[in-house]
């Protein structure tokens, strides 16, 4: 609220971007660019060129449908400050929200188990490639890094959060560093060996672009910040609040896209579909292969220290996460037995579950892309996708939205997202 001469109270402005604004379009940006962004070039790229123009084409519409529908339906709820989880039982019931609650924890759980195999990959390849030793055993050298991110996990929340907000610019400034700088080895392998357009649109740049959206979806997500943003500005600017949303998440994730996207095409661009293919055949981040793949020293020194920059950030924000919705699924169990809930005893419980579930999974070292593909994508299309476009079909609040044609394509590419794993299931 602003104070008017007379001593009144009243909103901000709803026109142009101010401060409060400018906050939230990079905050909303910063949440986004992670560790998945390491990852988006291989599945890109790897199909070939079509696939990956279509991919950039959709980028932009892609995101910001889907958080719009989401940020709408925060919106919707009767009471000034309720977040998702309030929202989702005001509409659809407590059952409904229990299980949203499920479905937020499984959208955060893998990708943490998947960050769990990105960094211990990343550093056993900068012993082996950079720095010519050789790796300890899996299971030892993906304990020793778990338990030292869970030692960071113990100096609290806030400090965490504080030290993603500090690295979260840098990384992407490093990033966009990066992308300029492989320029000069950009050599067109990728253009010379696309095939005409009129042969492209095949069985193969479907099935690649099928399996590449879980991937773009995972990569361009900020979903977990969204219920914040929406009731924040819902108490900034009451009912001016969604076109001033709207306008806000259009900002970042214009922001997002070209800055993504350039980084994809100059990394792609850099290599070959063979180079690519060999990549994500040794699971790991494109930075990692890019460090082993240039006879440079600075790619060869910078590439590893952003990714195991950017890997370490994105752990230790999705455990949070994870620990609030698993934490959270505990006390409810507990409060419905009529049991204490001790919240010093379920974060020692939680602890104690994610070291040796991401120790487990680091040390089997399963497909990264593969669990995007199968858990990440899929679960959080539902959330982020679907959810919202049933909203709309069902709740009176929502109807003012009907009839967009942005609310087909949402729900197309949501169900696209979580099809791949009935594909993964026939294959």
């Amino acid at each position: 609220m602003n104070i008017a001469a007379d001593g009144r109270l009243t909103r901000p402005t709803t026109r142009g971007i101010n401060k409060a604004d400018m906050v939230w379009m990079l905050g909303l940006y910063g949440t986004a660019i992670g560790a998945g962004v390491l990852f988006l070039p291989i599945n890109a790229g790897v199909g070939g060129l079509w696939p990956l123009v279509a991919m950039l084409l959709l980028a932009l519409p892609l995101t910001f449908f889907a958080h719009r529908g989401l940020t709408r339906f925060v919106l919707s709820g009767a009471t000034r400050d309720g977040d998702i989880t309030d929202v989702v039982e005001e509409h659809f019931g407590k059952t409904a929200g229990k299980f949203i609650t499920l479905l937020y924890f499984f959208a955060i759980y893998p990708i943490l188990l998947m960050y769990s195999v990105a960094i211990t990959n990343t550093v056993e390849s900068l012993m082996v490639h950079q720095l010519g030793m050789t790796a300890p055993p899996r299971a030892i050298l993906s304990l020793v890094l778990i338990l030292g991110l869970m030692a960071i996990v113990r100096l609290g929340g806030q400090v965490i959060v504080k030290a993603m907000s500090v690295l979260v610019f840098p990384f992407v400034l490093t990033l966009m560093g990066l992308a300029f700088y492989l320029v000069p080895h950009w050599n067109g392998a990728i253009i010379s060996e696309a095939p005409a357009l009129s042969d492209a649109f095949n069985g193969e740049f479907i099935k690649t672009l099928w399996l590449a959206i879980p991937v773009m979806v995972f990569s361009f997500n900020h979903s977990p910040i969204i219920s914040s943003f929406a009731v924040d500005n819902k108490g900034r600017y009451g009912e001016h609040a969604e076109p001033k949303c709207s306008n806000i998440l259009l900002g970042a994730h214009v922001m997002m896209v070209m800055t993504v996207m350039f980084f994809v095409f100059s990394c792609v661009l850099s290599l070959s579909p063979a180079d690519l293919a060999a990549a994500k055949a040794q699971n790991i981040s494109i930075l990692s292969y890019l460090a082993n793949h240039f006879d440079n020293p600075v790619i060869a020194t910078v590439a590893p220290l952003i990714a195991m920059v950017a890997i370490s950030k994105s752990f230790l924000g999705h455990y949070l996460g994870a620990q609030e919705g698993m934490n959270g699924l505990m006390a409810k169990a507990l409060r419905e037995r009529g049991k204490t809930v001790d919240s010093k005893q379920l974060n020692k419980v939680t602890a104690l579950f994610m070291i040796l579930t991401t120790w487990a999974i680091a040390t089997v070292n399963p497909s990264i892309l593969g669990m995007i593909e199968d858990l990440g994508g899929p679960i959080i299309a539902m959330l982020l996708f679907l959810m919202p476009m049933y909203a709309i079909a069902k709740v009176p609040a929502m109807r003012k939205y009907a009839g967009n044609i942005s609310n087909g394509f949402v729900t197309i590419i949501g169900l696209i997202a979580m099809s791949g794993i009935i594909y993964k299931l026939i294959a």
